[in-house]
Order: C-alpha cells, then sequence, then structure tokens
C-alpha cells in the first residue's frame, strides 16, 4: 500500500559561502493543499522556488516551510538605521517642541539597531541560493517520506477497520431480517389490515401499499451497495496516488446505506448490527480525515 498521511515533519542543515541555514517542513491536516513560507530578507527572491518545490511534492495538507539562516564565524554584526532614527527625531521634535529628544534615547526603539551582514558578490549569493535550495529539496523529500510512513500506519488501520465493516455487513445479511421472514410476515399483516378496513380499499390502492411496504422492508439493496463499497475501499487502499477526497467521500456513502438499513430494519439484531457498523464508519472517517 502506498497511502499518504497529511502529517509529518522534516528538518535538514546546509552550509555553503559562509552561511549556516536550517529547513523546517511541517505538514497538517488541510481540503487542499495550502503552502505558507517564512525566509529570511536574505533570501526573499527564492519564494517562488521553494513553493514550487513543495507544491510538486504533495496534493493536499498545509505545509509550512520554514528556513532561519546566519552567517558562520560571527560575520553578522549590528548597525544604526540612521534614516529611520532621523524620522523618529523629527517626530518627536514636532510632537514636542519644548521637550529636548537626544539620538541615544532613541536607540531602544524597533528598527533603529538592525543587523548588518557581511558584503558578498553576486556570484557568492547565487552559489549560496543553490545550495539553499537543493537543501529544501532534501527536506521536501524527507517530509514526503515522513508523511508515507505515517500513511502506512493508516492503511493498517483503514485496512483493519474495513474487515471489520465487511464482517458486520455479512452478519447483517444472515439475520431473519434480512432473509425476509418477517418481511413476508409483515406483508401478510398490512395485508390483513388493508382487506379489513371499512371502507374496502381499491385494487389499485392495495397494490401500491403492497409494494411500498416491501420496498420499506427490504434491505438486500442496501446490503449489495454496501458489499460494492467495500470493495471499492479495498481498490483505493491500495492505490498509488492521493486518494483522501474519494476515501472521505466513500465512507459518507457507507453512512448514507447504513443510516438507510436501521431506518428499514424492523428486527432487533439487525438494527444492533446496524448500530455497530455506524460506529465502524464512523472511526473510518475520522481516520480518513488524515489521509493525502
Amino acid at each position: 500500500m502506498t497511502l499518504a498521511s497529511m502529517t509529518g515533519f522534516a528538518r535538514t542543515e546546509g552550509t555553503a559561502e559562509g552561511w549556516i541555514w536550517t529547513w523546517e517542513l511541517r505538514s497538517v491536516n488541510g481540503r487542499g493543499l495550502d503552502v505558507r513560507l517564512r525566509l529570511p530578507a536574505e533570501v526573499g527572491g527564492l519564494e517562488s522556488a521553494a513553493r514550487q518545490a513543495a507544491q510538486s511534492a504533495f496534493a493536499r495538507g498545509n505545509v509550512t516551510v520554514n528556513l532561519q539562516m546566519e552567517q558562520a564565524g560571527g560575520a553578522e554584526g549590528y548597525r544604526v538605521n540612521t534614516a529611520w532614527l532621523n524620522t523618529l527625531l523629527d517626530t518627536a521634535r514636532a510632537l514636542a517642541p519644548e521637550a529636548e529628544v537626544r539620538p541615544d534615547q532613541l536607540l531602544s526603539a524597533r528598527g533603529v539597531i538592525e543587523t548588518a551582514t557581511a558584503a558578498q558578490d553576486a556570484g557568492q549569493a547565487e552559489r549560496r541560493d543553490a545550495e539553499v535550495l537543493a537543501s529544501l529539496e532534501q527536506a521536501v523529500t524527507a517530509l514526503d517520506r515522513s508523511r508515507r510512513t505515517e500513511g502506512a500506519r493508516l492503511a493498517e488501520i483503514l485496512g483493519a477497520l474495513i474487515v471489520d465493516i465487511e464482517t458486520l455487513i455479512a452478519r447483517a445479511a444472515a439475520t431473519e431480517g434480512a432473509r425476509g421472514g418477517q418481511r413476508a410476515a409483515r406483508l401478510r399483516t398490512v395485508l390483513a389490515e388493508l382487506l379489513e378496513a371499512d371502507p374496502p380499499v381499491s385494487e389499485e390502492r392495495l397494490a401500491q401499499e403492497l409494494a411500498l411496504q416491501a420496498a420499506r422492508a427490504d434491505v438486500r439493496e442496501e446490503l449489495d451497495r454496501l458489499k460494492a463499497h467495500v470493495a471499492q475501499a479495498h481498490e483505493l487502499l491500495a492505490a498509488d496516488e492521493p486518494v483522501g477526497r474519494r476515501l472521505d467521500f466513500l465512507a459518507q456513502e457507507f453512512n448514507r446505506e447504513a443510516n438507510t438499513l436501521c431506518s428499514k430494519s424492523s428486527d432487533i439484531e439487525l438494527t444492533r448490527i446496524g448500530m455497530d457498523l455506524k460506529v465502524a464508519i464512523d472511526r473510518m472517517r475520522e481516520q480518513v480525515q488524515n489521509v493525502e
């Protein structure tokens, strides 16, 4: 089975051209694919390539791509943003002309002191960016592997639940209520009531009522559809492609047939099995929410 989960984590590290960095990728459940990037300003130009790398690898899930990087060996220092400092000084003096405002009083304001990185030529920056992207590809591969490892566990859980559902369907089909004994007795009762009605029921009305009662009591069609759903579920679990959406839709179809089965049943044993079936289907739906 090649089922993939939407939950996973990956981390890779790299170094090049005097820089060190760490990629962290996290993935959780999502209706579609949502890629969120957090890149430092030094490599802001890589955003499009980074987004494409994630979108090419995954079909569903909320994927967060986070990059932290700094220059190695203490190359990073600090500087005063004089333009911003002068703007703050002018604003302060305009608001309070009589007050004496000194530059050193504003050094703690946000944005006045900022980091200053060592200068790099274009060739160094290009080589660094290429290594950063290569490291991201490794992280994407690791995240995909993490999601598939979790997917293998999901496949085992879902496979066991499908077997449980299949067993319950077989038990339901073997009940007296499904085989037709009680259905025939119910029809005889309804027929007797209609024949004794005063005023008498017309033949057309009699035929319609008997047909309606027969359809209401017959659960064979629901059981056949449930069996077909089981076969399709096994096929989806073995598929080599993202199947989360189809499994989710199939779980809804399972639930619809189980509800109809219970509503039609006039047999205590069949009703109990139907309720157990609904519980198993609900457990299946919970697990399906994690499938890509």
